[in-house]
């Protein structure tokens, strides 16, 4: 049984795992080629041959479209996007909880668990530099809205680099066996600090 066809185009619209199969293979090369940034919904599907409808029917947003193009788990864009969920109040808190539940999921290092490297290592750890630094990094800095911002964004990533390379990577005691409710309390207020309190007087 063949897909509707809204766009009138006989002969367009391909049977469901085709059509899935070709806006990932399109996405993969554009993504390669372009990067997260520069690539769009609207570029994957002319690439693919099928209308931009059919990319967010099967993908949902250009998140999804990007993490099924990595194999990213699935859990991980929407975990991403409840970080942002409340603004800057508890967001100390809610980061640190996404970060560690997330990554605790699985015993692979952090980036083996974001992704099973769809694409060669080199190629997949470059996009999710990108991808994060998109989602995450910008818009933080967008939501401070402060002359400050970018720093403060930057030692937020010290301090959530650091917890996850020795959780993850070093296994550091007692961070290494933490309870994630440990892991909040501890560096929740810390990440909040980096990000919303007053600047150190100079």
């Amino acid at each position: 049984m063949t897909e509707p066809n809204p766009s009138g185009r006989p002969g367009r619209w391909r049977s469901g795992a085709e059509s899935k199969q070709r806006i990932l293979e399109a996405a993969r090369a554009l993504f390669r080629e372009h990067g997260y940034g520069g690539t769009t919904v609207r570029a994957v599907a002319t690439e693919a041959g099928v209308d931009a409808a059919m990319v967010f029917y099967f993908f949902g947003t250009k998140q999804g479209l990007f993490g099924a193009a990595i194999e990213m788990p699935e859990h991980v864009p929407p975990a991403i996007e409840s970080i942002f969920t409340g603004g800057l109040d508890g967001i100390g808190a809610r980061m640190v909880r996404t970060l560690v539940e997330n990554l605790d999921k699985s015993n692979r290092t952090p980036l083996v668990t974001l992704t099973r490297s769809a694409l060669t290592h080199d190629e997949s750890e470059i996009l999710l530099r990108q991808y994060l630094d998109r989602e995450i990094t910008t818009r933080l800095v967008t939501m401070l809205g402060t002359p400050d911002a970018a720093v403060r964004v930057a030692m937020l990533n010290v301090q959530i680099l650091g917890l996850a390379v020795a959780r993850y990577v070093a296994r550091i005691e007692p961070v290494a066996s933490a309870s994630v409710d440990d892991l909040v309390s501890w560096f929740g207020p810390i990440v909040q600090h980096c990000l919303t309190e007053p600047s150190p007087s100079r």
